[in-house]
């Protein structure tokens, strides 16, 4: 250990590092925040409880384990490795700046390579699969706060930040605001107010939803939505008991109504859900068919394109760049896209 290096708990650091990092947005952060645990469990489990003793071959040791499936229960695809050992790097970047670890360490950490089809996931929600869970909710849970964060994230495609961004001064649900043609919902940068939209002003828009989607909002609204406000006095539409939901309550919900023994379909992973701890809350995002929210925006996105719709339009509803819907969302099959073509030529 160098004299020069202030003794740190591996938790404290990270909560350090969290209240520093004031230079990205929540989205980000929250991902980091899920990295970094894995770390400080990492650390307990190796009985390090100083960052100063933290070594590269510690750095080694700790990748192998993420990479076979500790903390998360499933080995790592390259890709999700890669973010995950990107973040840890820049947390040793902060900690080597309040000396407690070594100014070279964070260089220690070993990134794998990735090129080509395997840097970016494969991981989507099908559209079948979506709308067998919509329907479930629909049928036994309606207008119910799961039932609208599902139904807007699948017919929006919008991500988790613009969807807890919402309030009710948002929203045009009988589409009579000026120049209307039906109801939409409007995405609204609001940084100063803890809801800013992943490109900022940018990614401002206005999003048309149907006529059945409209009407669930509304019951939603008039039935089992809790009427609070939020810090600043706004009122969200996706609520709970505390104020705005909270990005980790969207996702832990997407995990679990994309198990299958959620709705009671057959266990496809030949496990029993009287004992599968995949049942359990914290435990849910490790079933092999749990999906997140950025795998329900990928699957509207494929969704999309298998019927044909225009590149550009699809990008401005999702707001995001042609080429990132290419390389990061849409999951078709390279076979699949030249069937598709085969419709538009004479073969």
């Amino acid at each position: 250990m160098s004299d020069d290096l202030e003794s740190l708990y591996p938790a404290e650091a990270v909560d350090l590092y969290r209240e520093g990092r004031d230079d990205v947005s929540d989205g980000t952060m929250e991902g980091q925040k899920y990295r970094l645990r894995a770390f400080v469990a990492w650390c307990e489990e190796e009985g390090i409880t100083d960052l100063n003793d933290v070594s590269g071959r510690d750095l080694y040791r700790y990748r192998v384990w993420r990479r076979e499936g500790g903390y998360s229960g499933q080995e790592l695809k390259t890709v999700t490795l890669r973010g995950d050992l990107s973040t840890l790097r820049a947390f040793l970047r902060f900690c080597a700046d309040i000396d407690a670890v070594p100014g070279d360490l964070y260089e220690q950490v070993p990134l794998p390579t990735t090129s080509g089809a395997n840097d970016v996931s494969d991981s989507t929600l099908d559209a079948d699969r979506a709308l067998e869970i919509l329907k479930h909710l629909e049928t036994y849970e309606y207008a119910s706060r799961r039932h609208i964060v599902v139904l807007l994230l699948w017919h929006t495609g919008c991500r988790v930040g613009a969807l807890r961004a919402l309030d009710l001064g948002d929203l045009d649900l009988d589409g009579d605001r000026p120049r209307a043609n039906g109801p939409a919902v409007r995405f609204v940068h609001r940084p100063e107010k803890d809801t800013p939209l992943k490109n900022a002003e940018g990614g401002e828009r206005w999003n048309s939803i149907g006529g059945g989607v409209a009407q669930a909002v509304k019951d939603y609204i008039d039935g089992p939505r809790v009427e609070v406000t939020d810090e600043y006095g706004r009122p969200p539409l996706v609520t709970t008991e505390h104020g705005r939901i909270a990005t980790s309550t969207v996702r832990s919900e997407l995990y679990r109504v994309t198990r299958p023994c959620w709705r009671g379909a057959t266990c496809p992973h030949d496990r029993d859900p009287e004992t599968c701890e995949a049942t359990e809350y914290a435990q849910m995002s490790t079933c092999p068919s749990a999906r997140s929210p950025h795998d329900v925006r990928s699957g509207r996105v494929t969704a999309f394109r298998r019927q044909d719709v225009d590149r550009a339009l699809v990008s401005e509803r999702l707001d995001a760049s042609e080429e990132i819907l290419d390389k990061h969302y849409d999951r078709r099959s390279e076979r699949g896209k030249a069937e598709q073509r085969r419709r538009f030529f004479d073969l």
